[in-house]
């Protein structure tokens, strides 16, 4: 196996630093997406987006096969920073994409979640509208009426404590499988929403932790390499800002 370990790119002289382009061959490339970015296009015509930008970064840097769109198997949510994986060509996003739906990729998230948080399996059915117009576990927000619906997704997050903090834990969330909101949804229903959560809290009655995005950091990305088939596996530790409220929570700093 391969693995990647680098330090989160401090500086950016563009939207994307040449640092955050973690591992590129022909086949792939591997991006350390910063905070507030758009992984893709959330209207036709956006082109203020990771991908965009990851493109025009490669064809800076001199990849090959420049001038092909990047492939999209997998996404994060704006606020969410770290690693993103695109294909380069079509067989690529086909193999990637199967790994995806077979879910055999290594995730691993490092997230700061409110109150003590303990190590805990969950393992739900998602749905876009839990009853009141949010996503949510099937039976989570309304008593179950049998089997869970044909359109709810089985979703299993795996959460570890990784450090006890100042009203808060900083966790690891191993993803077995990848559904949107997935995290912040399993963390918040169990009672522990992210710090910096502006939807899946509304049902938390605890003090509330400011900071200005969810702390939510895609740590870790492994999977087997499309064309050669080598275990390939990528860190990036959490940006400046992650790294900063941690300290802030830190016993010390109170």
């Amino acid at each position: 196996m391969v693995v990647v370990d680098q330090e989160a790119p401090r500086l950016r002289t563009g939207p994307l630093a040449e640092s955050a382009i973690v591992f590129y061959d022909r086949d792939l490339v591997v991006v350390d997406k910063p905070v507030g970015m758009l992984s893709v296009a959330d209207e036709p015509g956006n082109k203020d987006t990771l991908v965009d930008y990851a493109r025009t970064l490669l064809r800076r840097m001199g990849g090959r096969g420049i001038n092909a769109k990047l492939g999209v198997v997998h996404r994060l949510d704006k606020d969410t920073s770290g690693l993103i994986v695109f294909a380069r060509t079509a067989s690529a996003k086909r193999a990637l994409a199967a790994q995806f739906r077979e879910h055999t990729i290594d995730r691993v998230y490092h997230a700061i979640a409110h109150g003590a948080v303990g190590a805990t399996r969950v393992e739900t059915h998602l749905l876009l509208d839990r009853g009141d117009g949010m996503r949510g576990s099937y039976g989570h927000f309304r008593r179950p009426k049998g089997d869970a619906p044909i359109d709810a997704k089985r979703s299993v997050t795996n959460i570890r404590p990784i450090e006890r903090l100042a009203g808060a834990t900083l966790v690891e969330c191993r993803l077995e499988t990848g559904r949107q909101h997935q995290i912040r949804i399993h963390l918040s229903e169990l009672g522990h929403p992210l710090v910096g959560e502006r939807v899946y809290i509304r049902d938390y009655a605890g003090l509330k932790i400011e900071a200005t995005r969810p702390m939510l950091h895609a740590r870790t990305l492994g999977f087997a390499h499309p064309r050669t088939a080598e275990r390939i596996l990528f860190q990036r530790e959490p940006p400046e800002d992650f790294q900063a409220t941690i300290e802030s929570l830190r016993p010390t700093h109170r």
